[in-house]
């Protein structure tokens, strides 16, 4: 039985999702992993890559109807077979030692007689190998892509109860098999964005505690520019209309501070702008 499953939804990115397994191909334990690619979508392309190249690791390849990411790691994660799967995005590109890291995270915990249940959340910074712009930097800096700048003090610690849902990030989070099978993704919101968020918020009555572990590395490989992170944004204030109950939906000040601060020039007054412009659009329909 392998140590760690690896579940990777993918949609029409061929030749990164091959990247994205030859880091696998590279992983110190590579021996114990099984990884299971979920297409969202046909794609012929991404079947020849799982299926017709000979992996040093078990590559199980699944695909479903167009549907959505949270639906494609929930069929992913049927498959797994081990006590313990790690999620990731086919533009995640894993160091060697990473699941290594995911591992020991778990069986040291175990052995300290730490908490029963607790995902690991993995470090994932932008990829070099890509031009890194103001607009990704100011990403990973604000916590609207990632916000490890935030959870620096909790390094190699758990992250607190309070706000850990704002941290389960599905592109790098190890999480026991049966705890992800019985609290699945949700599968009735069609719209991108939050359902790690929410899915954050259930884990956390299960209970379920957060350890953070940077040592465990990963690469995002995914240029986007100011116009694409805008149309980002906008859809994240469109989608955040069905999650109300998180804490990602602006109301009373908060609200009032996000009106304020989309009226200046700034990147994080543009990036509000939009997320409020998507929030108003969907209140309308």
């Amino acid at each position: 039985m392998p140590s760690l499953s690896i579940i990777i939804p993918t949609h029409k990115r061929s030749k990164i999702l091959e990247e994205c397994l030859k880091h696998i191909e590279r992983q110190t334990i590579r021996g114990v992993l099984e990884v299971i690619v979920v297409s969202d979508g046909p794609d012929e392309e991404a079947a020849v890559v799982c299926k017709e190249r000979k992996w040093e690791m078990p590559v199980e390849f699944l695909e479903i109807e167009k549907s959505q990411q949270g639906i494609a790691r929930n069929r992913g994660i049927e498959k797994a077979s081990s006590s313990r799967t790690l999620l990731i995005g086919d533009d995640i590109f894993l160091t060697p030692k990473a699941c290594e890291k995911h591992i020991y995270a778990h069986l040291r915990q175990a052995e300290e007689g730490g908490p029963l249940s607790m995902a690991v959340l993995g470090y994932t910074t932008w990829d070099s190998s890509v031009p890194i712009n103001p607009t990704m930097k100011w990403l990973e800096k604000s916590g609207w892509q990632f916000g490890y700048p935030l959870i620096e003090a909790y390094a190699n610690n758990f992250v607190p109860q309070p706000i850990q849902h704002r941290f389960t990030y599905t592109s790098h989070i190890s999480v026991p098999t049966d705890i992800v099978k019985e609290h699945p993704f949700r599968e009735d919101v069609t719209l991108y964005g939050w359902e790690d968020v929410e899915w954050g918020e259930r884990l956390k009555n299960v209970p379920l505690k957060l350890f953070y572990e940077p040592e465990a590395k990963a690469l995002h490989h995914h240029p986007i520019t100011l116009e694409e992170s805008l149309d980002r944004m906008e859809t994240l204030g469109s989608s955040v209309t069905h999650f109300p109950n998180i804490d990602r939906h602006p109301t009373g000040l908060k609200r009032i501070a996000y009106e304020i601060a989309a009226l200046f020039p700034t990147m994080s007054g543009k990036h509000r702008r939009a997320f409020l412009k998507g929030l108003k659009k969907e209140k309308k329909t």
